[in-house]
């Protein structure tokens, strides 16, 4: 069973592809926690619940009421009805994380189905879950922003950085980049490193850091030193738009 959570009109506020107008698809469930990067959420319940700034697209326990279930690819497909959209916009698979779902036979019909459209398609994914690029093809056609998670957020080394994943996704998408997201804690001999040796899994794709936040202060107080690391490193900087313009605001 497929969970979205939401899903929204607006630009892409993240990495080589800032500023595009994007309709983005938020599905529920994730492989990891995140708790590192320390974005609380309260829920309904009154629980405060740690971890990344959707973690409520990941924690379904406390969430659930946000999560709608998914049974047929045309569910999907009717919410690009729902909004006045410009011819073959781009479609942003976003979550949560999104590949927890590749081998569902309803999510690759809805891929295949926007891809004749004639829409781009984005995952921003954690990279870590292996993609069946031979018996789904469609991948083929999708754009990787491979959002590689850093120690800062907590999760176990060998959970989050899957070299053969990442070589397999660089190798077989129809386009790919990295995107880590930096806290200025974390800009120290420790994080160099392992950004490099990430980054050796697919040494011609390019590099995008952006500042850790779930809020404008937050992302605001990342920054600075996040830009003095990129230009010491060779990197790109993405800012985080859409939270830099609508702050905390979900669904934008």
């Amino acid at each position: 069973m497929i969970y979205l959570v939401e899903h929204f009109y607006s630009v892409q506020g993240e990495g080589k592809l800032v500023g595009t107008p994007s309709l983005f698809f938020r599905f529920g469930g994730c492989n990891m926690r995140c708790q590192g990067f320390g974005c609380v959420e309260v829920a309904k319940d009154g629980a405060e619940v740690i971890g990344c700034d959707t973690v409520y697209a990941v924690n379904k326990e406390h969430f659930s009421s946000n999560w709608v279930a998914i049974s047929d690819a045309h569910e999907l497909l009717n919410i690009l009805e729902l909004y006045e959209l410009p011819n073959a916009v781009d479609i942003v698979l976003t979550g949560g994380e999104p590949l927890i779902y590749a081998n569902d036979i309803v999510f690759v019909e809805f891929l295949e189905k926007l891809h004749k459209r004639g829409h781009q398609i984005t995952f921003e994914t954690n990279g870590s879950l292996w993609v069946d690029f031979e018996k789904y093809p469609i991948y083929k056609e999708a754009v990787f922003a491979l959002s590689v998670k850093l120690q800062n957020s907590q999760e176990p080394l060998a959970k989050r950085v899957r070299g053969d994943v990442i070589f397999n996704i660089a190798s077989n998408a129809k386009d790919s980049f990295f995107k880590f997201s930096v806290d200025k804690d974390s800009i120290n001999l420790a994080l160099e490193d392992e950004i490099e040796t990430i980054t050796q899994y697919a040494k011609d794709i390019k590099v995008y850091c952006m500042p850790v936040g779930g809020s404008k202060s937050e992302v605001e107080k990342n920054t600075e030193p996040l830009i003095e690391f990129c230009k010491m490193k060779g990197y790109n900087f993405s800012d985080r738009l859409h939270i830099r313009i609508w702050d905390e605001n979900k669904g934008v």
